[in-house]
């Protein structure tokens, strides 16, 4: 499964790069496959209950210096397909090369 995630902290002002990179450092650390891009961070995993556990710590680090937060979260539940985070975007490149 991998679970695109945005988490915004609301109240702090307009630079929230700093709360956004404790979200990050949340993802990076739990050792799941995963990409941080302008908008979302994506995460590999084999369940809901592994993915929501780092997305749900992920949003802790932001709540615990922000006085409200905004979660937008999208989910690709496809039970036995791994390295999706890849080979997604390699069949696209794939068309696009042909």
């Amino acid at each position: 499964m991998i679970v695109a995630f945005s988490v915004t902290p609301l109240g702090v002002g307009e630079d929230v790069g700093e709360y956004v990179a404790d979200a990050v450092r949340v993802v990076r650390e739990s050792g799941l496959p995963h990409r941080t891009d302008a908008m979302f961070t994506s995460i590999e995993g084999e369940s809901w209950d592994e993915v929501m556990d780092v997305v749900k710590r992920a949003v802790a680090a932001v709540e615990a210096r922000a006085p409200r937060v905004s979660l937008v979260l999208k989910a690709d539940i496809r039970p036995g397909v791994s390295d999706g985070l890849t080979s997604k975007v390699e069949t696209v490149e794939r068309y696009l090369a042909g």
